[in-house]
């Protein structure tokens, strides 16, 4: 550490009071209690009885700063290793204990003042010219921004890897629910470590992978939403989510929070099948991509449900689609598209010609003509339940116009 003109602040001290540095020793008791008076005095976190850590670390520090002061003044070159590592620890401890850093930094500036009172008065004592007093001030005050920007060192150290810890457990903890790879105790554990209540139900955001996501602003989501931004397959795991006209104002404020990232909003499920509200957000991110669904900010799975039930094997239901496929395949291309265009009004409207009609923008006459047509084509799957259904989920398999 060193003063603002470049001298470590020791060397400067022992240029204006080398010889008084024995004079002034005997005052280090005097002077280590007046500061300790003045921190407490000004300092409200401080007003606290002086045991156990918190007076190791108060009356402790005030002891080292005073006495390597003489330490330098006596032996400029002496070793600053101790020095710095108490002041490190010092500032490690303030964090720890909960106090703020406004209140170590003003405790370091109140002990500054107290013992520039008493070096002050002793130099005055010893005849020192008004020059050499401001040097020693220059000093004194050099001196003391050392400790600060040391004491404040290790308190951010300490700030940053408590966060850091904090975070990383989070993140475990995210990983425990959705790849269920935790006992129910673990996570229990975890959450409690976290203080994050275990929720009935949640929902998982899977968000779209972006080479510059590290870069983006992280979203203001709250302490109960889990998160991971910082893999390769960034999600939010959301507690008890709201339902209904509630859930519509949550998931605004959710895709603003987000700042632009795409995202698909999963639906709600029990705690420990969170892995299937992922899931299902990860197709419904999929098919978004591909465009068969609209592309959105956010995507809310709760109101595909239907499409991604089509989609959860895609292999099978092209398997299933072969027949229909199969029949429409030798009619023409304009053929096919208004054949397949009046079977999937028709089963989207459950077999009611005035709504196939309405859907296709044709007269009722014109539906019955083409549905005998497929009649004569499909035979006996229109009148079977069972096929008619297969026929409606795997629509996006034989539908002759694409998706």
């Amino acid at each position: 550490m060193t003063a603002a003109d470049g001298r470590t602040a020791a060397p400067l001290w022992a240029e204006v009071l080398p010889e008084g540095a024995a004079r002034v020793r005997p005052l280090a008791g005097k002077m280590i209690a007046d500061v300790v008076a003045a921190v407490r005095d000004a300092v409200p976190a401080y007003r606290r009885p002086l045991t156990g850590k918190f007076r190791e670390v108060l009356v402790g520090g005030v002891e080292m700063a005073v006495m390597q002061c003489f330490r330098f003044v006596e032996d400029p070159g002496a070793s600053r290793a101790e020095w710095l590592e108490v002041f490190r620890y010092a500032g490690r401890v303030e964090f720890l204990e909960g106090r703020t850093m406004d209140s170590l930094q003003t405790a370091v500036r109140v002990g500054a003042r107290a013992v520039w009172r008493h070096i002050g008065r002793a130099g005055q004592d010893l005849g020192m010219s008004a020059d050499d007093l401001l040097t020693l001030a220059e000093a004194v005050f050099a001196y003391v921004d050392d400790i600060c920007v040391v004491a404040v060192s290790g308190y951010t150290e300490a700030q940053a890897q408590a966060s850091g810890s904090y975070e990383r457990k989070r993140r475990q903890l995210l990983k425990l629910v959705l790849d269920q790879v935790g006992q129910p105790q673990q996570t229990a554990d975890l959450a409690a470590a976290v203080q994050w209540t275990l929720p009935d139900t949640v929902s998982v955001v899977v968000l779209e992978y972006r080479a510059d996501h590290l870069r983006l602003p992280p979203p203001a989501l709250g302490k109960d939403v889990l998160v991971d931004l910082e893999s390769a397959d960034p999600c939010l795991l959301i507690p008890d989510p709201p339902v209904g006209r509630a859930l519509d104002v949550a998931a605004g404020a959710l895709e603003r929070a987000l700042g632009g990232r795409v995202a698909a909003l999963g639906p709600a499920v029990p705690l420990a099948e969170a892995h299937r509200s992922r899931v299902l957000a990860r197709r419904g991110l999929a098919l978004s991509q591909r465009r068969v669904l609209s592309a959105s900010p956010l995507l809310r799975c709760d109101r595909h449900l239907g499409v991604l039930l089509r989609y959860a094997d895609e292999r099978l239901g092209v398997h299933l689609a072969a027949r229909v496929r199969e029949v429409l395949a030798p009619l023409t291309a304009k053929q096919r598209e208004r054949a397949s265009a009046t079977l999937h009004a028709w089963l989207r409207t459950r077999g009611d010609v005035k709504g196939t009609a309405e859907a296709l923008g044709v007269h009722p006459q014109t539906v019955r003509y083409r549905l005998g047509q497929l009649e004569s084509l499909l035979g006996e799957m229109l009148a079977d339940p069972e096929q008619r259904f297969l026929m409606e989920v795997t629509a996006n398999a034989w539908l002759s116009v694409e998706r």
